[in-house]
């Protein structure tokens, strides 16, 4: 099973360990790809601070990310699965999963960026800024940058089981999967039952737990209708939405 999960705006800082080892990230075929995007991400950060800021889309009160982008390549690097925070990785939860578990993650988990492409929760990236959907001067919408070097590299990452897409719109438009791929993917959407609305922090958390559930049990479902089962089993209500791999989560509430 591949999870794949959006980043998260916010991130961890980097920390002191020894800095980033492009070659040592995983999915190597998107090395290229992922050099351009760095190379321009850099240059344009120390370049124009304003202009930087802008293309990036922070605010004001953001403008030391932009030094946090120039220093790319010296800043101290920690697993992926550390720096990404936020709601979705609260209810995930990685440091508190079993040995076992953490195993299970470190194999099925893949975190989408605008700047890596897509990473393992145990591959050692720093803090950075760069979401999706920035359109770089020179690369443009890196969306578009990503897409063919995924479409190389991602269906053998999937290898022949289920793909368990968890992303938000803007990551799902750098890989979107294919032929016999496509028909063992499943998508999720989670509904705050009692509006039958998707509501941000219900969707964000309920995917973190969604997550950690499949991992803590071991679960290896092949295909949607067995990752159906997967869930009910774990005491998930789930509805079959008529389209292929589609699955709607009721949640009454998140504690």
């Amino acid at each position: 099973m591949l999870v794949l999960l959006p980043p998260s705006e916010g991130k961890a800082s980097s920390g002191r360990g020894a800095p980033l080892k492009p070659e040592s990230l995983s999915l190597p075929g998107l090395a290229e790809a992922r050099a351009a995007v760095l190379d321009e991400l850099v240059e344009l950060c120390a370049a124009d601070e304003e202009k930087a800021r802008e293309v990036l889309g922070l605010s004001e009160g953001l403008r030391g990310e932009v030094a946090k982008n120039v220093e790319l390549r010296t800043a101290g690097a920690r697993p992926a699965g550390e720096i990404y925070t936020g709601v979705l990785y609260d209810a995930l939860g990685l440091a508190t999963l079993d040995a076992a578990a953490k195993r299970r993650a470190g194999r099925s988990l893949l975190v989408f960026s605008g700047l890596w492409g897509a990473v393992r929760v145990t591959d050692r990236i720093p803090s950075y800024r760069c979401s999706m959907g920035v359109r770089l001067p020179g690369l443009g919408a890196l969306g578009g940058h990503w897409r063919n070097a995924m479409a190389a590299v991602l269906p053998e990452a999937a290898g022949d089981g289920l793909v368990l897409d968890l992303r938000s719109s803007a990551y799902a438009s750098a890989w979107k999967p294919k032929g016999e791929v496509a028909a063992r993917t499943a998508t999720v959407r989670v509904l705050h039952a009692p509006t039958r609305k998707v509501v941000s922090h219900f969707n964000k958390a309920s995917k973190g737990r969604i997550a950690r559930s499949l991992l803590e049990a071991g679960a290896v479902p092949g295909s949607p209708e067995e990752l159906v089962e997967a869930l009910r089993d774990l005491g998930y209500v789930v509805e079959e939405t008529g389209k292929p791999g589609a699955l709607d989560v009721l949640v009454d509430e998140i504690h």
